[in-house]
């Protein structure tokens, strides 16, 4: 076997490994696909097994579905298609897991209702948006930064195809890529979308006023509950950025006027002194401000 594909095969081991297979049914697999039909010798030979094992592997694969005899004298056998093999074992372990989900809160007295759980990684952030989503019965709310729910605009979709109604607070520009419906409202975060402070790497969700996640993309991690409390904590943050998101609506232009834009003056207030210059800087009124006081300055003196 040439270099490269020893290096495929070491890149696809852990992922057969995790799916069941052993180490030699994972070898034995890929190289029957290789040589599309073999005997155990030439299965052996390519995939560097004992030849004393290499008859019983491929009857294990046999019994996984992942082989099959197709000649007795030799025996040969042949590797069942990629596409067919783990779209069967998608399909079986979905359908496992979904009965376990099912099953096990009805036959176990444990409340894991309380716990908040830790989510780490950028992946598991998004499977978990994903499954909340999917979830979904009567209401969906979210606010985060247009990047990062753009993966999960089929999902909200079909969601919405469930007559799940959907408030989204968005921070960017594209509200036409958010809109699913007469049960569905996508709102510029304060009428501009002007991301502030760390909003571009964050993430809160709440579902059916039952689920809420809170997550930072940028540092991989966020946090998981069905904690009644907690849950209500996150559709109360939300539910006034729906208020001030219809506020805006109505009243944007005086409270701009009167707070300045992204109402930088109320932020100057309350807002980390570093969050503060980089939303000046966005909105290009460093300069400005630093001439006004320049000038406040001479006329003093």
């Amino acid at each position: 076997m040439s270099g490269d594909k020893q290096a495929n095969l070491s890149e696809l081991m852990p992922d057969l490994l995790a799916l069941g297979f052993s180490e030699y049914e994972a070898r034995a697999y890929l190289a029957l696909y290789e040589l599309s039909q073999a005997t155990a010798y030439e299965v052996a030979k390519l995939a560097g097994l004992p030849k004393a094992n290499a008859y019983s592997v491929l009857e294990s694969l046999a019994k996984k579905e992942a082989a099959q005899p197709i000649s007795e004298t030799p025996l040969r056998y042949v590797a069942v298609a990629p596409q067919v093999l783990f779209e069967r074992i998608a399909t079986a372990t979905s359908k496992r897991c979904a009965k376990l989900i099912r099953t096990i809160p009805a036959v176990s007295q444990s409340n894991d209702g309380g716990y908040v759980w830790t989510i780490n990684g950028e992946d598991a952030i998004a499977a978990k948006m994903e499954a909340m989503i999917d979830g979904a019965k009567s209401h969906i709310w979210v606010k985060t930064e247009e990047k990062i729910l753009l993966p999960h605009r089929d999902a909200l979709r079909r969601a919405a195809d469930r007559g799940v109604a959907i408030l989204i607070i968005l921070f960017g520009t594209q509200v036409e890529k958010f809109q699913f419906g007469a049960k569905s409202r996508t709102y510029l975060h304060e009428g501009n979308g002007i991301p502030v402070g760390i909003a571009p790497h964050l993430v809160t969700l709440t579902v059916d006023f039952e689920e809420a996640l809170v997550a930072e993309i940028r540092a991989q991690g966020g946090s998981y509950t069905r904690n009644k409390p907690i849950v209500n904590l996150a559709d109360s943050l939300l539910r006034h950025e729906i208020y001030f998101a219809e506020i805006f609506e109505m009243f944007g232009q005086p409270i701009q006027k009167t707070f300045g834009p992204a109402i930088i003056e109320l932020r100057r207030k309350y807002l980390p002194a570093p969050q503060v210059a980089a939303l000046e800087s966005l909105l290009g009124l460093t300069a400005s401000r630093v001439e006004k006081k320049s000038k406040l300055k001479e006329e003093k003196i």
